[in-house]
C-alpha cells in the first residue's frame, strides 16, 4: 500500500487505503486471530499510515457517509432501469463495509495493536525496488528504517524475516540485510531454474548468513495469473463497476450470487491444496527435511482485488488439515527445513549462469528482472530517484530529516508500477512530482520547519 494518507481522495488517494482496511486487512485479522498460521509482512509505510492521528475518523466517514451514500444511489439506479438483482446485490454488499466499520470500532479504533500479534515480517521504509538505488547508503537508510520502524511498534519478538519489496533481489544486499539484523527474505527464481523446478522448494544459504527462500511460482500462478482462480466465472468481477466503482456483476456477466461463490471458493480452496501436495511429492521427494512452498500474495488482493479472496484462503487452512498437509508460519519452518549449503548453492548458482541470469537482478515483476519499475516506460522515474538519493547521501547528516522523508517517498516502487501498467498514472505523476518538488525544498534549506509534507512517513527515520 502506498502511501496515500493525506494526498487526495476520490478517485486515487485516502481511499485506496479506506478500501484495502475494510474489504482486506480487517477480514484477514478475523482469520489470524482465529490461530491460522499465516507469515505476515507489515510494511513500514502502511503502518506509518496506520499510526497517523485521526485516519480512524476519516475511514469513519468513509464508510458512514460515502460508501453508505453511493450504495444506495447505485441501488436506487439499478432498479430504475429494472435491475432487480444487481439492485439487491449492491444493497447486501453495503453491508460488508458497515461490519468492517463494526469490527474496527470493537477493536478501539486501533488496528496496528490489533495486528501486533501476527506481524512477523517487515520490509523497506517505502517499499522502494533496493537493487535499483544508487548507493549502499541508500539501501541501508531504507532498510534499517524499517526494521527500527519494527522494533519501535512490535518489541523485541523479531526473529529477522526482511520482506525485499517486489521480490527484488542481488547479491550486494545480502551484507547490507544482515547488518540491520535481517536473517531470512524471499526471492524469486525462476528465471534462474525454470517454473517448477526442485530449487525453489529449498531454502538456500545466501551470502553474508541471510537464508534466500523462493517463492514458487508454480504454486502462486494457481492464484495469482491471467488464468488463475479469481478469474472463475462464478467469482464477483473487480474491473466491471457501477459509476460509484461498485461490482454487483459476476465474471460471467450476470448478477453476482455470493452463495455460488463462496462454494467455489471452498472448491479451489481444496484444489489449491491437493495441487500443493502433489508438486511436494513430484519435485521433493528426498529433500533433507522435506520440501517448502511457499505461496506468497499481496495481502490487498484477498477480499479486495478478488472478493472471495479472505474466504478462499479461510478454506485453505481449514482443508491443510483435512488433507493432511502442514501448514505453517515461516519463520518456524526455517528452523525445521534444512537449507542447500554454501558448497550445493554455488551448483545451483552455475545452473542458473545456462538461463544467463546468475548475476543479474531478479524480481517477480513482468519478464523476472526490474524493467517494471526501470524500463523505458519509467525511466524519468527511475533516474529522479537516483538522482536525489546521490545528493542525500553525498550532504547526509546535513540532508535533514525532511528531505530524507521526501526522498523515501520518491523510491516507493508504486510509481513506476503505476505508470508501467498505465494504472492511476496521472496521480503516479503528481505524486512524484509533489515528492521531488519538497525534496529539493528540503535540501536547499536543512534547517527549516518540516512542513509536514509528507505527515507520518516514515516516522522513525
Amino acid at each position: 500500500m502506498p502511501y496515500v494518507e493525506g494526498f487526495g481522495t476520490w478517485p486515487f488517494g485516502e481511499e485506496w487505503l479506506w478500501e484495502a482496511v475494510a474489504s482486506s486487512y480487517l477480514p484477514l485479522l478475523d482469520l489470524l486471530d482465529r490461530g491460522a498460521p499465516l507469515t505476515l509482512s507489515l510494511t513500514p509505510v502502511l503502518c506509518d499510515q496506520l499510526q497517523a492521528t485521526g485516519w480512524q475518523e476519516r475511514f469513519a466517514v468513509f464508510i458512514d457517509e460515502v460508501r453508505r451514500h453511493t450504495h444506495e444511489e447505485d441501488a436506487a439506479g439499478m432498479r430504475r432501469a429494472g435491475h432487480e438483482q444487481l439492485a439487491r446485490e449492491l444493497e447486501r454488499s453495503w453491508d460488508d463495509y458497515e461490519l468492517a466499520l463494526a469490527g474496527l470500532r470493537r477493536r478501539g479504533g486501533d488496528l496496528l495493536a490489533a495486528f501486533a500479534a501476527h506481524a512477523q515480517w517487515t520490509s523497506a521504509a517505502t517499499h522502494a525496488v533496493l537493487p535499483l538505488l544508487a548507493t549502499d547508503a541508500g539501501v541501508r537508510l531504507q532498510v534499517q528504517s524499517g526494521v527500527d520502524s519494527h522494533l519501535a511498534r512490535f518489541g523485541e519478538g523479531w526473529r529477522g524475516g526482511f520482506w525485499l519489496p517486489e521480490c527484488a533481489h542481488e547479491r550486494r544486499l545480502e551484507s547490507l540485510l544482515a547488518d540491520a539484523g535481517a536473517h531470512s527474505t524471499c526471492v524469486e527464481l525462476t528465471t534462474c531454474f525454470g517454473i517448477g523446478a526442485r530449487e525453489h522448494l529449498r531454502p538456500l544459504a545466501g551470502d553474508a548468513g541471510v537464508m534466500l527462500v523462493p517463492v514458487d511460482r508454480a504454486t502462486m500462478d494457481l492464484v495469482w495469473s491471467d488464468d488463475g482462480y479469481p478469474a472463475d466465472a462464478v467469482y464477483r468481477d473487480y474491473h466491471h463497476h457501477t459509476i460509484h466503482h461498485h461490482t454487483p456483476w459476476s465474471n460471467d456477466g450476470g448478477a453476482y450470487d455470493p452463495a455460488r461463490a463462496i462454494a467455489r471458493a471452498h472448491e479451489h480452496a481444496a484444489d489449491f491444496v491437493g495441487r500443493t501436495i502433489a508438486r511436494l511429492r513430484e519435485a521433493g521427494d528426498g529433500l533433507p527435511g522435506g520440501g517448502l512452498v511457499v505461496c506468497a500474495l499481496d495481502t490487498e488482493l484477498l477480499g479486495h482485488w478478488w472478493y472471495e479472496g479472505i474466504a478462499w484462503l479461510s478454506a485453505v487452512v481449514d482443508e491443510c488439515s483435512r488433507q493432511g498437509l502442514e501448514l505453517v508460519r515461516l519463520d518456524d519452518a526455517l528452523e525445521r527445513v534444512e537449507p542447500v549449503p554454501a558448497s550445493e548453492w554455488s551448483v545451483a548458482r552455475s545452473r542458473a549462469e545456462d538461463f544467463g541470469a546468475e548475476e543479474r537482478a531478479t524480481s517477480w515483476g513482468a519478464h523476472g528482472d526490474l524493467s517494471t519499475w526501470s524500463g523505458p516506460a519509467v525511466a524519468e522515474v527511475a533516474f529522479a530517484a537516483r538522482h536525489a538519493e546521490l545528493r542525500a547521501m553525498a550532504v547526509r547528516p546535513r540532508a535533514g530529516r525532511t528531505a530524507l522523508r521526501e526522498l523515501l517517498a520518491l523510491q516507493s516502487s508504486d510509481w513506476a508500477f503505476m505508470l508501467s501498467r498505465e494504472l492511476a498514472a496521472p496521480y503516479a505523476q503528481e505524486r512524484v512530482a509533489t515528492h521531488r518538488a519538497a525534496f529539493e525544498a528540503a535540501l536547499a534549506d536543512p534547517a527549516g520547519a518540516d512542513a509536514g509534507a509528507t505527515r507520518n512517513i516514515a516516522a522513525y527515520v
